[in-house]
């Protein structure tokens, strides 16, 4: 997947809430829309990159994307500023990766 887009890197949006990763698009506002109109709820949904390289790293996972930007959430920039909502993605990723 990373060759066929940007040569190193697989963009991914999680859904906290149904516990959901859907990777493999050319941004991430593609898959926000896509689960969207699939039922996931905005407030749950967070863009993150993966780069398959360095899988088993802590830089396996960036959390930076444009969809993350969410003052109302008091997230004010591309990065997800919450430790605990990374935690939370990391495990998701960790265990859909995983399984």
């Amino acid at each position: 997947m990373a060759e066929k887009m940007y040569g190193n890197i697989v963009k991914a949006v999680v859904d906290l809430q149904k516990q959901s990763l859907v990777v493999d698009a050319e941004m991430h506002a593609d898959i926000e829309a896509f689960l969207l109109e699939n039922g996931s709820s905005q407030q749950d949904l967070w863009g993150i990159n993966l780069y398959p390289e360095k899988f088993g790293t802590d830089e396996f996972v960036e959390f930076d994307s444009m969809i993350n930007i969410r003052p109302r959430q008091k997230n004010m920039s591309r990065y997800i500023e919450d430790p605990t909502i990374r935690k939370q993605i990391l495990d998701l990723v960790t265990r859909k990766i995983t399984e």
